[in-house]
């Protein structure tokens, strides 16, 4: 494995006592891949990054990079950040703005000869698709370029490690998907090992070959997108990611084998649905996500739309059965209902991802 962080942990001294800013968290990446990190503010992401970079000391655990250890706790082995051939692009690019856009890029190679590091910083911009800026300012240039040269900056020494810090916070949201597609391209392009920090959903989505979602310190799953969204392996992971509802059910024995029984009608997936005697007498929640409610005028069950947001090509309906229970739905925008006005829905449920019942 190209990456490994082994049972890492690093704590902060607080006013009182310490906390944990990263607990026990392991996970491995190989090489050419791209992982994300996305969680909410304060879970830990960051300073991980900051602890793989050399820039942090983690108080337990140990990093390694091709078999190689860049930090070990338990030997007080840290090597120093510029040791680790590890490159870093921050999300207020941190540009000079005294030298020129090739200047820039060239900064972190000058022990190669004056005629190597001008070609090399040339191959770079050409790459990033800004040859033509290479004697402009920054200033002159706009935020998604400025990015772009701080990502051809921290590629031209080739490092074995690419680490990025929420580096398109800055930007629009348009410019910000556009971009983090460009910059997947590249990545891929050039075989460059990468791991990201976001907390925009989308962007990991659209990143990473591999994604962790964090929570208060801990790495809660670290796995392929697809099984991130389908298959979340905690109930925080399948709250945090998506839109969805925990909906209370009932995994009964059919003799078609076992079913979870909700306000919708019975969930069938015999590779996923659990056995009865997975929960007491079979009680759970289940997680019913927005594209798992279709709307149907042919329905018999109905819900009452509480609340609408238009999303351009559809509406995120917020929805209420007779029951009290409350559902999300993604419903394209041509059929536009009233807040109030009954529908029909149903349930269509690839993948039954089902959690202990919580207490209401």
């Amino acid at each position: 494995m190209f990456l490994q962080i082994d049972n890492v942990s690093l704590h902060y001294r607080g006013a009182r006592a310490q906390r944990a800013a990263v607990e026990s968290l392991t996970l491995a990446l190989p090489r050419g891949r791209i992982g994300v990190l996305i969680g909410p503010s304060g879970c830990g992401k960051t300073t991980l990054l900051r602890a793989v970079a050399g820039l942090e000391r983690p108080q337990a655990g140990r990093i390694r990079i091709e078999g190689e250890t860049l930090s070990d706790a338990a030997s007080h082995l840290h090597l120093a950040p510029e040791e680790r051939r590890i490159g870093m692009v921050f999300q207020d690019y941190a540009l000079f703005p005294h030298l020129s856009v090739a200047q820039n890029v060239a900064f972190g190679i000058r022990h190669l000869a004056a005629a190597e590091r001008r070609r090399r910083a040339h191959e770079m911009l050409d790459l990033v698709g800004l040859g033509h800026a290479a004697d402009r300012a920054p200033h002159q240039l706009s935020g998604g370029q400025q990015q772009r040269i701080a990502l051809a900056r921290a590629l031209a020494p080739q490092p074995r490690l690419l680490l990025l810090d929420e580096p398109f916070s800055n930007l629009d949201v348009d410019l910000r998907e556009r971009l983090s597609q460009e910059v997947r391209a590249i990545l891929v392009q050039t075989g460059t090992t990468a791991l990201f920090v976001t907390h925009d959903q989308f962007e990991a989505f659209a990143l990473g070959d591999l994604i962790g979602v964090m929570h208060q310190g801990r790495l809660e799953q670290w796995d392929e997108p697809y099984a991130i969204y389908h298959r979340p392996a905690t109930r925080f992971v399948a709250d945090f990611i998506g839109h969805g509802v925990f909906a209370p059910a009932q995994i009964v024995a059919t003799a078609a084998g076992p079913v979870v029984r909700t306000a919708l009608g019975d969930l069938n997936d015999a590779a996923e649905c659990p056995l009865p005697d997975a929960y007491p007498d079979g009680r759970c929640d289940v997680l019913l996500r927005a594209d798992d409610i279709m709307h149907d005028d042919h329905a018999r069950v109905l819900a009452r739309i509480e609340r609408k947001a238009f999303r351009g090509s559809e509406f995120l309906y917020t929805l209420r059965l007779a029951n009290g229970e409350e559902l999300l739905a993604h419903v394209p925008s041509h059929h536009d209902h009233r807040v109030g006005e009954w529908i029909g829905i149903r349930a269509e449920v690839d993948h039954v991802v089902t959690f202990a019942r919580e207490a209401a």
